[in-house]
């Protein structure tokens, strides 16, 4: 080839050459020929110095990149991840995510935190993670404190200053024993916020309750208009009821002061009598129910009173003092089924000490089967005497 064709040719190659190494080697700082894998980070936000191509760091080793940011309809931010296909199987599956920056001016990345039961699962292509985290950066605080400065008048500000400044001068002494006072106050209503808590939770369905009760209340308020009205029309015999109420009054206490202590005796007297007439109360039923049975027996067929009398044979009379008179009857009031009586059923009877037993040991009366007749006939009989006619007798 001809040395003027020669020469541009080397020159053109030479060019391409050194574009192609610039071109790859831009190219491998960029990740172009390596091989990554998808992962997606959702956040609340992004951070104001989120940009593509920030790292993704685990432990201080850089696992991946940024690949792309994507806002959301929902107002979040999804960080679309490339990570290190070696580096993904180190990475459990429930990591958590931090979007940090290494200092408050700092950019940001991506931070992968160890949890601390790492699952033995190892993070999965495509998985998508939520960011717990968002590190606040100093950008945002200035720029929220530049929208409250930029709401807040400055002169206005400085008058409620000054007067806050005037109403506190001289008064620290006060407005100390304001607080100490405040606080003695809480510490007296402390022990009750278990008592008022519960009567805030049960205030709804008490409320709920004079809610439904409201109807009947409404008409109890007005009946009692209604009674108000009836009670100013009638104010004269009110009046008048009222005026002889009190003389009744005048008169019940004059008689009842008069005859105080005589009232006060006839009480003390009639406690005895209350007393026995309450314990036979029973008995006393039972006498009335007969009489009232009484009641219903067809009538005599002449007036007067019909008397049923026989003639037996005499016992032994009385002797003193063992057959005295005696009070001694026990036992309490006895009723024992009357006045209702089955059919052919004697009538109960009760046994008392009252001195007169005319069944006793001793007065026999008149018996033809005495225990001489037995003594003459069989003879000596060892033991007491042997009766059997005799109710309750031995033998």
């Amino acid at each position: 080839m001809k040395p003027a064709v020669v020469r541009p040719l080397v020159g053109l190659i030479s060019i391409l050459v050194v574009v192609a190494v610039v071109f790859v080697a831009i190219t491998l700082f960029r990740g172009g020929f390596s091989t990554s894998v998808p992962v997606t980070i959702i956040s609340q936000r992004a951070g104001l110095v989120m940009n593509p191509d920030a790292r993704v760091k685990m432990r201080g080793v850089q696992v991946g990149k940024v690949a792309s940011i994507e806002e959301r309809p929902d107002g979040q931010a999804a960080l679309h991840l490339a990570m290190d296909p070696s580096q993904l199987h180190l990475i459990p599956a429930n990591v958590l995510v931090d979007i940090a920056s290494t200092t408050v001016f700092g950019a940001k990345f991506v931070q992968f935190v160890p949890p601390a039961n790492p699952s033995t699962e190892p993070l999965a292509p495509g998985a998508v993670l939520d960011a717990k985290n968002v590190t606040v950066e100093i950008n945002t605080v200035f720029e929220q404190l530049t929208q409250v400065l930029s709401s807040i008048q400055p002169e206005k500000l400085n008058e409620t200053l000054g007067a806050i400044a005037t109403a506190f001068n001289g008064r620290g002494e006060k407005i100390g024993q304001t607080l100490a006072d405040l606080d003695a106050y809480l510490a007296k209503t402390e022990p009750s916020l278990g008592a008022l808590s519960h009567d805030l939770t049960v205030a709804p369905d008490v409320l709920n309750t004079y809610a439904d009760a409201a109807p009947d209340l409404v008409d109890t308020i007005k009946n009692s208009t209604k009674i108000s009205q009836t009670i100013v029309d009638e104010q004269n015999n009110l009046d008048a009821f009222l005026v002889s109420a009190i003389g009744l009054a005048d008169t019940g206490n004059d008689v009842i002061g008069t005859n105080r202590q005589a009232l006060t005796d006839v009480l003390h007297l009639l406690v005895p009598t209350t007393d026995l007439t309450n314990e036979y109360a029973p008995a006393i039923n039972c006498a009335l129910g007969g009489m009232a049975d009484l009641t219903h027996q067809p009538p005599l067929p002449a007036p007067g009173i019909l008397v049923s009398v026989g003639l037996t044979l005499g016992i032994e009379r009385y002797r003193y003092p063992t057959n005295l008179p005696k009070v001694a009857a026990t036992g309490g009031p006895q009723c024992s089924g009357l006045p209702h009586l089955p059919m052919n059923t004697p009538a109960p009877w009760v046994v008392t000490d009252d001195g007169a037993n005319p069944e006793q040991y001793g007065n026999p009366g008149i018996m033809a089967n005495s225990d001489a007749v037995k003594q003459l006939l069989y003879g000596p009989i060892a033991g007491p005497p042997r009766n059997t006619a005799q109710t309750g007798m031995p033998g």
